[in-house]
């Protein structure tokens, strides 16, 4: 009961960063939609069917779809991740705003990449298409890695009660993906669709990570619950 008092009186001092992280996202996100775009069409030929012209016209869009579900999702999950890492902080320093701030810039570049895949998966450039897209997320690995390193490091930003595997835990989550990104970057050459995969089962991992089961931590006579990550996505 301690901890708990002793958290409660403190004053959390990231109000503003995550206001301001959390319109950046919204922003980023909302960019994904100009992707989808209206098929120009003609008018049809003699004989031709026009609800099926538009129909195989929509239908060869396919990867724009497929992109914009999937950087959808990134985004969201991404959020989710920021969104974990700040219940667990409770005030910033230089460094930590600075590595935010790098951060939210990759967030922002997001639908570039997703935009290139939708324009070129389909011919010869994907190869180089998907390897840029793998490349941006490798990136942006590092980026949630040094926010997380800026507040984890001897635990000076983060709240008393969080637990000691509880940052075990994130940890060894963020750095996960450095390798996978750098094998997904380098098999887009030969094989884009695989990079892909890799990419979007990487999220889906993520996504999963932030229901495990919390750590608990001793206080006193009884166990008092820290943070864990399938509560800070609520």
């Amino acid at each position: 009961m301690a901890i708990e008092k002793q958290e409660a009186a403190i004053e959390k001092e990231t109000g503003r960063i995550e206001s301001f992280s959390d319109g950046v996202f919204a922003v980023a996100i909302t960019l994904l939609v100009f992707n989808l775009r209206v098929p120009q069409l003609s008018a049809p030929l003699p004989g031709e069917n026009p609800t099926l012209v538009l129909g195989l016209a929509l239908l060869k869009q396919w990867p724009s779809y497929l992109t914009f579900v999937t950087s959808f999702a990134t985004i969201l999950i991404m959020w989710a991740g920021h969104h974990a890492t700040f219940k667990l902080v409770y005030r910033s320093d230089t460094p930590f705003l600075f590595a935010n701030g790098f951060l939210l810039l990759l967030v922002t570049v997001v639908p570039f990449p997703t935009s290139l895949v939708a324009q070129y998966l389909i011919g010869p450039y994907a190869a180089m298409a998907c390897a840029a897209y793998a490349g941006i997320f490798f990136v942006i690995n590092i980026a949630y890695y040094l926010l997380w390193w800026s507040a984890a490091r001897d635990r000076h930003l983060l709240y008393p009660s969080v637990a000691p595997e509880l940052v075990k835990i994130r940890s060894r989550n963020t750095f996960v993906g450095l390798p996978l990104y750098l094998i997904a970057t380098a098999l887009a050459f030969w094989y884009p669709y695989l990079s892909l995969g890799i990419c979007s089962l990487l999220w889906i991992f993520w996504a999963f990570a932030f229901y495990e089961r919390k750590p608990r931590q001793k206080t006193g006579e009884q166990d008092a619950e820290t943070p864990g990550l399938h509560d800070l996505v609520k």
